[in-house]
């Protein structure tokens, strides 16, 4: 009988003991998924304020470019010659203004113009063309043979012009050549067979 009792007693002991460890083993659970809750909802604000500010950066960032770009056409407008500039002011002037002003010519300017070319040569159109980007650019008189033009030019010209002058006549005589083959080494080349 005392072995029963001592049976019992064990007994009761070890069930009181297995109850507190599930209650604790379950406390444990309760917590540790609290403590997860709580981390995913930090890290789902924490996004939340991120993508928030993101957005407020993107309508600052998006005035920096069209502030940049503003910047940069302005830039590009100065670096332009007066002649190329666009004339807002001038137009907005011109729409104010009775009819009978806009029928009357304009005065002729007294500054650097450049008059039309004098015929439709290409020397004549490519000489209008560099003399309306620097009126101030002189050409020279050349009367003579080619060859003695040339070295009449390099006489005129410094080492570095003289260089890239050079370098632009080899350019010149390989596009005229390729413009124009010859019909003998059209024949010495073989058509190519198709495989």
């Amino acid at each position: 009988m005392a072995e029963e009792q001592r049976d019992l007693i064990s007994d009761r002991g070890s069930n009181v003991l297995h109850v507190r460890g599930t209650q604790t083993s379950a406390l444990g659970r309760k917590a540790a998924f609290s403590t997860l809750s709580i981390l995913v909802a930090l890290l789902i604000a924490g996004q939340a304020v991120t993508v928030y500010f993101v957005y407020q950066q993107s309508g600052q960032i998006s005035k920096l470019i069209k502030t940049s770009q503003t910047l940069q056409l302005e830039a590009l407008q100065r670096k332009l010659p007066a002649s190329a500039k666009p004339v807002n002011k001038m137009k907005m002037a011109m729409v104010s203004m009775p009819m009978a002003m806009k029928v009357l010519p304009l005065a002729p300017s007294t500054g650097n113009t450049v008059m039309a070319p004098a015929s439709n040569r290409t020397e004549d159109q490519v000489k209008h063309v560099l003399l309306q980007a620097d009126p101030r650019k002189k050409f020279p008189e050349l009367k003579d043979n080619l060859l003695d033009n040339l070295k009449n030019l390099k006489n005129t010209m410094t080492d570095r012009d003289w260089k890239s002058f050079e370098s632009w006549m080899q350019k010149w005589l390989l596009f005229e050549m390729a413009k124009n083959p010859k019909q003998e080494e059209r024949k010495a080349i073989p058509a190519e067979k198709g495989t």
